[in-house]
């Protein structure tokens, strides 16, 4: 995916660590804001535009969750309009026990949001 990783940031793509890229993927293709991104990675909204800009890369369980994030956008965009990515992710779902699937990943939970992305791949299209 060569668009993962262009940027239209002043810093070259290639200066940035794999994770921030990761972060600039989320961001631009799953469209989730900062704000978005620090809430399912239990970050400051600081740290991840610091993520965004290059300047610095999630440690620990923080780089878990924003690599799970990434890796359910990555899937999302093959059975949604990648603009509904982000409000898909905020919202209550049903199959989750009304939990939003940014919390879900935030409590480390990402195999029940994996599942459910799961079952929409396998899903007739209409």
């Amino acid at each position: 995916m060569q668009f993962r990783y262009n940027s239209r940031m002043a810093r070259p793509a290639s200066a940035l660590s794999p994770l921030a890229r990761e972060a600039l993927f989320v961001n631009q293709v799953g469209r989730l804001s900062d704000a978005d991104i620090a809430r399912a990675t239990g970050a400051a909204a600081s740290s991840a535009r610091a993520w965004l800009a290059g300047t610095r890369a999630p440690t620990g369980e923080r780089a878990e969750r924003l690599v799970e994030l990434s890796a359910l956008v990555e899937r999302l965009t093959r059975v949604m309009d990648p603009s509904y990515i982000a409000i898909w992710l905020r919202k209550p779902v049903p199959a989750l026990e009304d939990d939003k699937p940014l919390e879900v990943i935030r409590r480390g939970d990402y195999r029940r949001v994996a599942k459910l992305v799961s079952a929409l791949e396998q899903s007739p299209t209409t």
